[in-house]
C-alpha cells in the first residue's frame, strides 16, 4: 500500500478537481445560472482581482513573513488612481501612480522588517493603518468617479483579447511572469531558500534582506494592480476598496499550499479559483457576507487540516505500521 506521506502531485491534482467539481455541482443545483457563460465570465473577472493580490502575497509567504497592510495600501492606491484620473492625468500615468504607491508601501514594509528587524505583523498593521488614513486626504472619504468614462479605465473591465476578458488576460500575464521568476530562475529559488533556512541562505551568498524587501514590494504593487481592476469594474474609487481583499488572498494562498504541499504560483491560482467559485455561488444565492465568510473560513480550516503534511505523515505512519503479534 502506498504511504500517504508520499502525497504525489497526481493525487493532489485529483483532490483539487474533485473539490472544484463538487463546488460547481452544489451551486448549479441551487442556482441554474451558475455555469452559464455570463456567470463564468463574472467569476473569472472576480478571480482576477483576488488572484493578483494572492500572487503578490505568495512571495511574502514564501519568505516566511506576513503582510496585513495590503488592503489599506490597495485603498490608498485606488484613491490615488481616482484622484489622478479626476485631475486629467492620462490612464497610463494614473495606473502607474496607483501601482507606484503600492510598490513604495511594500518597500517601506520590507525595509523596516528586513533591515530594522521589526515584527512583520505589527509593522504591516501600522503601514496599512497609515495608508487608510492617507486615502481620506484625496476627497475627505467620498468616492471619486470624475473622468472615469472619458479616461478609458472602464475598458480594463469590458475589453477582450482573444475572447478573454481583459482582467483575465492581465491575471494570466502576471501569473506567467511570476511563475517564470519564482520557479524557473535562480533568482526565484533564492526566495524559497530565504524562507526555508535564512542562515543557510545567507552563508550561500543570498542577499536575504534584499529578497524580503523585494517580496513585500511585489505584494504592495500587485495589490494595487488588483484594485485597479476592481475600480474599473465598479466605476469609482473609494476608501474602502481594499477591504474585501484580505480574506480571499490569504485563503487562496494557504488553501493552494495545503492542497499542493507548498506555496507556489500554480497552487495559489488553484486556491483562488476554488475561493472565487465559492464566493460567486454565495453571491448568486444572495447569502449574507457574514455567512459566506464563516463558510469559507471553515472550508479553509478543513482543507488545511486534511492536506497538512504533518497530518498526512501521521496517517501514513498509522496505515503502514505493522500489527503487533
Amino acid at each position: 500500500m502506498m504511504a500517504l506521506k508520499s502525497s504525489p502531485l497526481t493525487l493532489r491534482l485529483a483532490a483539487f478537481l474533485v473539490l472544484l467539481g463538487a463546488i460547481a455541482a452544489v451551486f448549479q443545483s441551487f442556482a441554474p445560472s451558475y455555469l452559464s457563460e455570463n456567470n463564468l465570465h463574472a467569476l473569472l473577472r472576480h478571480m482576477s482581482v483576488n488572484g493578483l493580490t494572492a500572487i503578490g502575497l505568495t512571495f511574502v509567504i514564501v519568505v516566511r513573513h506576513f503582510d496585513l497592510s495590503f488592503p489599506g495600501v490597495a485603498s490608498l492606491g485606488a484613491m490615488t488612481l481616482g484622484w489622478m484620473l479626476a485631475n486629467d492625468y492620462s490612464l497610463m500615468e494614473s495606473v502607474a501612480g496607483g501601482i507606484g504607491i503600492g510598490l513604495l508601501a511594500g518597500l517601506i514594509n520590507g525595509s523596516v522588517i528586513s533591515y530594522l528587524r521589526l515584527p512583520d505583523i505589527v509593522t504591516t498593521i501600522a503601514t496599512g493603518g497609515v495608508a487608510v488614513g492617507l486615502s481620506y486626504f484625496y476627497s475627505n472619504g467620498t468616492s471619486i468617479s470624475e473622468n472615469f468614462f472619458m479616461s478609458g479605465i472602464l475598458d480594463l473591465n469590458d475589453a477582450k483579447f482573444l475572447s478573454l476578458d481583459m482582467p483575465v488576460v492581465i491575471l494570466l500575464a502576471a501569473a506567467i511572469v511570476a511563475f517564470i521568476v519564482l520557479h524557473c530562475t535562480r533568482f526565484g529559488r533564492a526566495f524559497y531558500a530565504t524562507g526555508e533556512n535564512r542562515r543557510s541562505a545567507l552563508f550561500s551568498g543570498i542577499r536575504v534582506k534584499a529578497y524580503v524587501l523585494t517580496a513585500f514590494g511585489l505584494c504592495g504593487a500587485l495589490a494595487c494592480l488588483a484594485i485597479t481592476l476592481l475600480v474599473a469594474s465598479s466605476g469609482a474609487a473609494n476608501v474602502t476598496a481594499g477591504n474585501q481583499l484580505m480574506m480571499p488572498a490569504f485563503a487562496a494562498v494557504y488553501l493552494g499550499a495545503a492542497l499542493f504541499g507548498a506555496p507556489s504560483i500554480p497552487a495559489t491560482l488553484a486556491g483562488t479559483l476554488l475561493m472565487s467559485a465559492m464566493l460567486n455561488g454565495f453571491t448568486l444565492l444572495a447569502i449574507p457576507y457574514y455567512y459566506s465568510d464563516a463558510i469559507v473560513s471553515t472550508v479553509l480550516i478543513l482543507a488545511i487540516g486534511i492536506f497538512d503534511p504533518k497530518l498526512t505523515t501521521l496517517l501514513g505512519g498509522l496505515f503502514s505500521r505493522k500489527p503487533a503479534r
